[in-house]
């Protein structure tokens, strides 16, 4: 076995029992963060409220990213307001009081004096909130508003929060005020990620590593949810919070949905399937994917593709360097994989062109009517933070990479019959799928997707999910698995 993977492989399974946290957020720096937002805000009000108290009891609480990020306050109910003047802020959390009978269920939540002496923020009861506002609200200071939906990546559809409401109420009060959106600003701060943010991420990395190792060192799976278990299990063994989303196990037809996330289905032999599992830590959270062999050995088509990925994601690398432009990682990926699929006969040529089954004006945007995109719809990666998806320096301005800036870089390839039913039929499309067919039906139900974790360091690029990428390593690994009882 390669020397560089026994020695990752050693690392990863030396992890004891985790204990206190390697890298917490100090109270400093998340007075340094209100700090530097009032230094934005200038003058004026923040308003930002807090997830509520979960309607199940399939799991605890967990705080909203934004608001924990300011305020390092993670019960569930609260609201923050932080007055802000000539750059100076004074600001207060309101905490909910829980009912006393359901304390002996939930536990007890810490009063307004308790929050003061562990945060170092002044507190009051919620009930105060509404006068407190509504005073503020009469001093002609712009209010600035953080919207609590569950998740960025739905913001549009989340209208019916608590802070959309109680914000529709004030404006009605008064109608004059002036409403900014805050986000964009908090956006930017969480952009850049702390030494201490680094650390967490990469303690999550490193626990969700040796979970898809795990994978790759246990009995052949019959099942999706078998792969699951030993994840999440790996997981919460190591100090893992939870997943860091839905653990994605799609074997076969199932592993060309990007999100699938039943996990449920068959894992037959001949299968490939598409791992996208990693843990929170910390408030932290990971994202690795790896696509693996059922059987422990890549047939030759299924090779085919997987390389033409992991070339992708080399090319990638190599593009994703302190002051490089993003757009050079995406475009040197895409460009290997076109190639690799022109060869292979999966599109007609690499310029090849087609009717997609989305709305887009393929004048306005030539690129996303290329025949290549059919097979790679995803972009080839995203900020990592305290959300899975999180903001990072490369989204604005120049949009290139900067030290602090943590990230993915996760190209793949789906190849499926499915894809081409689903196209409309035009003139355009009958003469792609009659080209194409032949070798769309030899790779149907192959889809691959490599996703890795890096941060950028004043040393450059660098890579904080080891798990085993290459066939060669992935096979070693699980020549060796036991024989299923």
């Amino acid at each position: 076995m390669h020397g560089r993977l026994l020695s990752v492989i050693a690392a990863l399974s030396l992890f004891a029992p985790f204990g206190a946290a390697r890298g917490q957020i100090s109270p400093a720096e998340f007075s340094a963060r209100r700090d530097s937002l009032a230094v934005r805000i200038g003058s004026g009000v923040l308003v930002a409220f807090g997830g509520r108290t979960p309607v199940s009891d399939f799991g605890p609480f967990y705080q909203l990213p934004a608001f924990h990020y300011l305020t390092n306050f993670d019960e569930p109910d609260a609201a923050f307001v932080m007055v802000v003047k000539d750059g100076h802020p004074a600001s207060t959390i309101f905490v909910m009081p829980i009912d006393p009978r359901v304390a002996f269920y939930y536990g007890r939540r810490p009063d307004s004096a308790t929050v003061t002496h562990t945060l170092g923020v002044a507190a009051r009861g919620f009930a105060a909130l509404g006068g407190v506002v509504d005073s503020l609200a009469s001093t002609g200071l712009p209010f600035y508003t953080l919207a609590d939906f569950a998740d960025a990546d739905f913001a549009r559809q989340d209208s019916l929060t608590r802070g959309t409401v109680f914000m529709r109420a004030l404006l009605a009060r008064h109608p004059g005020l002036v409403v900014k959106d805050a986000h964009p600003m908090v956006n930017d701060l969480r952009a850049h990620k702390s030494a201490a943010e680094i650390a967490l991420l990469k303690r999550a990395a490193e626990i969700s590593s040796a979970a898809h190792i795990a994978v790759m060192r246990a009995p052949e799976p019959r099942h999706e949810y078998e792969i699951q278990a030993v994840l999440e299990g790996t997981f919460t063994r190591l100090g893992g919070e939870r997943p860091a989303y839905g653990s994605i196990v799609g074997a076969g037809r199932n592993g060309t949905q990007l999100h699938y996330m039943l996990d449920r289905g068959p894992a037959n032999p001949g299968d490939i399937v598409v791992i996208d599992a990693a843990t929170q830590y910390e408030g932290y959270a990971a994202d690795i994917t790896r696509s693996i062999p059922v059987s422990g050995k890549y047939t030759p088509d299924q090779r085919a593709i997987y390389q033409l990925v992991r070339d992708a994601q080399a090319a990638a690398e190599r593009n994703s360097k302190p002051g490089m432009l993003a757009a050079a990682a995406t475009d040197s990926s895409v460009a290997i994989r076109a190639k690799g699929l022109a060869r292979l006969g999966l599109i007609q040529s690499v310029d090849a062109t087609f009717d997609p089954p989305w709305k887009v004006d393929c004048a306005a945007q030539p690129a996303q009517c290329r025949q290549s995109v059919l097979w790679m719809i995803h972009g080839i990666g995203h900020g990592l933070g305290l959300a899975v998806h999180d903001p990072a320096q490369y989204y604005t301005g120049e949009r290139r990479f900067r030290e602090g800036d943590a990230f993915t870089i996760e190209p793949g390839i789906y190849i499926s019959m499915d894809a081409l039913a689903a196209l409309p039929d035009t003139p355009k499309n009958r003469a792609f799928i009659a080209a194409v067919r032949p070798m769309v039906e030899r790779y149907n139900n192959t889809g691959v997707r490599i996703e890795d974790d890096y941060v950028i360091t004043p040393q450059g690029l660098e890579w904080m999910s080891s798990a085993p990428r290459e066939m060669s390593e992935i096979e070693a690994i699980m020549a060796k698995r036991p024989a299923r009882k």
